[in-house]
């Protein structure tokens, strides 16, 4: 039986990682907050698991006041950097880790594949500063993907379940202009993409977004559409502003951006474009 150790194993993708691998027969290890502050028991799990999935990190929807940005940073280094730490100590163990960034790393001038180009603003700046550190652990015995997230969709949890509620009443509408690119991943291919990685041992960088990225304008419609509703509310960009601050930027500045990298490999998406994945969702 192989054993897969989870970071922010509580978390949407988290539990959905741990219910998807548990039903494959994998062993599921959750490293919970406490056994991050305790080195000998890290030490333990790490040695005992053969791949690693680092998820932890503080919620990025959220007004980002300079202590926030702080715990926005510190959630994710840190903890990185104790899982590198404890990887770094493996000498006869082959491991694979898979740690996570987003999209967000991209600046929002073109559609990108992994090879994109890097924005400089604080969440691309968190994003390359993650990856750096998970990409220490990498060694002759341990290998390192990165995952960079889209927005993930899915029932029950996650950026949707709050999505919706206002499209259900008939609320719903555009954030901003409705223009910026919005990178998404359906839940189930996030997993099978996950298993696919996990199963053929691979190293490497790897958006997972959905094929065809769409914009916030046609995620609106469209979501509209299978809810059967109006979408005639929008959301000016000075009050998301005025709630998350620089943090807004998360909402009006989407990053478009496309799996070039799992495509090129052979990989299959079940879920192509926006109105399969709505439809499915709904």
């Amino acid at each position: 039986m192989r054993t897969i150790a989870i970071t922010g194993a509580s978390g949407f993708v988290g539990t959905r990682l741990n219910k998807y691998f548990s039903n494959l027969g994998y062993k599921i290890i959750p490293i919970a907050r406490e056994v991050l502050n305790n080195q000998e028991k890290l030490d333990e799990i790490i040695n005992s698991s053969d791949v690693i999935i680092n998820l932890a990190g503080a919620n990025i929807i959220n007004r980002w006041t300079p202590a926030y940005k702080e715990l926005l940073y510190t959630s994710r280094i840190d903890t990185t950097k104790k899982i590198v730490d404890a990887l770094n100590k493996i000498e006869d163990k082959n491991k694979l880790l898979i740690s996570t960034s987003a999209v967000g790393i991209y600046d929002n001038r073109e559609t990108y594949d992994e090879k994109g180009n890097y924005a400089n603003d604080f969440l691309s700046n968190l994003c390359q500063d993650w990856e750096k550190e998970a990409l220490k652990a990498k060694s002759k015995n341990v290998k390192v993907s990165i995952f960079r997230f889209g927005i993930v969709l899915g029932k029950d949890g996650g950026a949707f379940s709050k999505m919706i509620t206002p499209f259900r009443f008939g609320l719903g509408g555009i954030i901003g202009s409705g223009n910026q690119a919005f990178s998404y991943i359906h839940i189930e291919d996030l997993l099978n993409a996950y298993k696919y990685v996990i199963e053929n041992n691979l190293q490497d960088t790897f958006n997972l977004t959905a094929p065809k990225p769409t914009t916030n304008l046609f995620f609106t419609r469209a979501l509209g559409k299978a809810l059967r509703r109006p979408t005639i509310f929008p959301v000016p960009e000075f009050v998301l502003k005025l709630i998350f601050s620089e943090g807004a930027k998360v909402l009006t500045d989407g990053q478009d951006a496309i799996p070039k990298r799992l495509q090129d490999l052979g990989f299959k998406f079940k879920y192509n474009n926006i109105e399969e994945t709505l439809k499915s969702l709904v």
